[in-house]
């Protein structure tokens, strides 16, 4: 196979999507997260962990205290491709991962993940920011 039809392939094979977990082994708590491309994000996050720079303060503290080999990254749930063109996977992915956070409430002593705001939370923040 030659460079154009394997990079060809690559650009059309399914990459496994879905919602995923980082969990920490010591104390069971966990972040949760989804993503279209599960190996890719799982890399990202990885990175910037241990470039000390991850968005969640308290994994970050956790993985520098801990260590890599105190986490473990699994998937919690994959989406499947469908054979219909033009399917929105991003729509699906994210039903699961409010579904997954709802479920295990991985928020304060339970987890990494910061709750989400609701819609009158985020209408009401706009307005005050409209107003400065």
């Amino acid at each position: 196979m030659d460079k154009a039809a394997a990079k060809l392939e690559y650009k059309l094979s399914h990459r496994p999507m879905g919602v995923f977990q980082i969990r920490n082994v010591t104390n069971d708590k966990v972040f949760v997260d989804s993503s279209l491309n599960i190996p890719g994000k799982v890399n990202r996050h990885r990175f910037t962990l241990n470039a000390g720079s991850f968005k969640s303060v308290s994994l970050q503290k956790d993985w520098n205290e801990f260590g890599e080999a105190s986490f473990e990254f699994e998937t919690l749930e994959p989406v499947e491709p469908r054979s219909e063109p033009n399917y929105d996977y991003a729509a699906d992915v994210q039903v699961l991962e409010d579904l997954w956070l709802e479920r295990l409430q991985p928020y304060d002593d339970r987890g990494y993940n910061e709750r989400k705001l609701t819609r009158e939370e985020r209408l009401a923040m706009i307005r005050a920011n409209r107003k400065l």
